[in-house]
């Protein structure tokens, strides 16, 4: 059994204070992922959004569509523990500026990227669960996320399939 506390449908917390991380917190993601609306779920390993550090634990299903956006001034690495994908980097007019293949370790591909500055990204899932560790720096400030304006939102999800294929 896992000792997580439940946020919403998409976010979870670990309760301990030190937390470890296993394969049945990876199991429990899989069984929650398949009933959020966007198709993502996370488990944050810290403590509350103020913290100056935030990990987690996320996974996309391969319906999932993370809107193309770029933090402000803040350092964000992944990780990749399960599945693959292909990260797109954009310019601010929808540019595509590069793509890159990213899987778990041992697969051949590039497992781990750090992105230190402000570039809008997202990504195409091409497993059926990509799951990552995420790290960023805190505090959550939501006016610090830029979504760009030049793709569908994520409560489109046709118009968002069709944008995904596009690229």
């Amino acid at each position: 059994m896992i000792s997580i506390k439940k946020i919403n449908n998409e976010v979870f917390f670990l309760k301990e204070r030190n937390g470890f991380i296993n394969q049945k917190h990876i199991n429990f993601l899989k069984k929650k992922v398949k009933f959020t609306k966007r198709k993502r779920a996370r488990i944050c390993l810290h403590k509350n959004l103020k913290d100056r550090l935030h990990e987690m634990l996320i996974i996309l299903s391969k319906d999932g569509y993370i809107r193309p956006h770029k933090h402000l001034n803040k350092v964000e690495s992944l990780h990749v523990i399960e599945g693959s994908a292909e990260v797109i980097f954009f310019n601010n007019k929808g540019k595509i500026i590069k793509k890159k293949t990213i899987g778990s370790y041992g697969k051949g591909l590039d497992f781990f990227y750090r992105l230190d500055s402000s570039i809008y990204h997202t990504f195409n899932i091409k497993s059926k669960y990509f799951i990552f560790h995420e790290s960023t720096e805190g505090p959550l400030i939501k006016s610090k996320t830029s979504y760009a304006t030049w793709s569908p939102p994520e409560d489109n999800l046709i118009e968002a399939k069709n944008f995904i294929r596009s690229l």
